[in-house]
């Protein structure tokens, strides 16, 4: 007759986190204008006027000998916030106690912020930007053999549109950064100090810096985007983060958190933007 053994069931107290990366964003958007106070803020774009040639002898039929005069236009750029977004959930004493504390409020409310506050943001803001770029050129299969060209038009464009030289960056997804890896005409500088690595950015490439970002953050056709920080807005005017506890109603913790956010691309600065979409299958 068989012995009949209970063998031992071991439970460590350990959860096992999600991978997730920090915000991608900050690099590529700017907070020049302030929302405090108000929920829009808009901005003028004002018209220049074209040169004449001076009419030195006064021959002309202008009254003006430096030429017909012309008004300028002021026109404006409204920056209303739109995403008020929420979250709550409630953690029971006991449901703490009984998993030797890994359910935590303050782990769950850093897990939130970190595997969907984040996320969401930096989707939001990067299909903002590629919607609005300046250039949007067709579609195009990228390859080892032609990445190289077309990063070199999008440079191109940024010069054009007489975009800053500095502070250029690059955003590429994985894939994308392993044909640039593996294009035989491409040398990137991978010499980046340390906070710039914190911040995503993982090499350069003529001057612009590379920032790899998870295509599960981008649109679904994003190829790469060639962009300056001037271009964008990303305002949160609110975060709001709370743990409430034993509230009426709760044995426990009751975890509230809100923040209103919104990416707004400058009219007269969009040029900045380069986006290059890939063909679907």
């Amino acid at each position: 007759m068989a012995n009949t053994i209970d063998l031992v069931t071991k439970f460590q107290p350990y959860v096992d986190e999600k991978f997730s990366t920090e915000s991608k964003t900050s690099l590529i958007t700017n907070h020049d204008f302030n929302w405090t106070g108000a929920h829009s803020v808009k901005v003028y774009k004002v018209s220049t006027s074209g040169m004449n040639d001076y009419d030195r002898a006064g021959t002309g039929s202008n009254a003006s000998r430096f030429g017909a005069v012309a008004g300028l236009d002021a026109t404006t750029q409204e920056m209303m916030l739109k995403k008020d977004r929420s979250f709550t959930f409630a953690i029971d004493k006991l449901d703490t106690d009984e998993t030797a504390q890994q359910l935590s409020a303050a782990e769950a409310l850093a897990r939130q912020e970190r595997e969907v506050v984040i996320p969401e943001v930096d989707s939001y803001v990067f299909g903002i930007m590629a919607a609005n770029a300046g250039t949007k050129p067709a579609a195009v299969a990228l390859t080892a053999d032609n990445i190289y060209t077309e990063i070199l038009k999008a440079g191109e464009a940024l010069d054009a549109a007489e975009a800053p030289e500095s502070s250029r960056i690059l955003i590429v997804t994985p894939a994308i950064y392993l044909l640039m890896k593996q294009c035989k005409d491409i040398t990137m500088e991978t010499d980046i100090g340390s906070d710039m690595r914190l911040k995503g950015v993982i090499s350069n490439l003529d001057g612009a810096n590379i920032l790899k970002v998870p295509a599960s953050r981008l649109p679904a056709d994003f190829g790469f985007m060639l962009c300056h920080p001037v271009a964008t807005v990303a305002p949160v005017k609110l975060e709001d983060y709370r743990i409430h506890a034993d509230p009426p109603g709760i044995s426990g913790s009751l975890v509230e958190g809100r923040i209103c956010y919104d990416a707004f691309v400058l009219d007269n600065k969009k040029g900045a933007i380069y986006y290059q979409a890939v063909t679907t299958a």
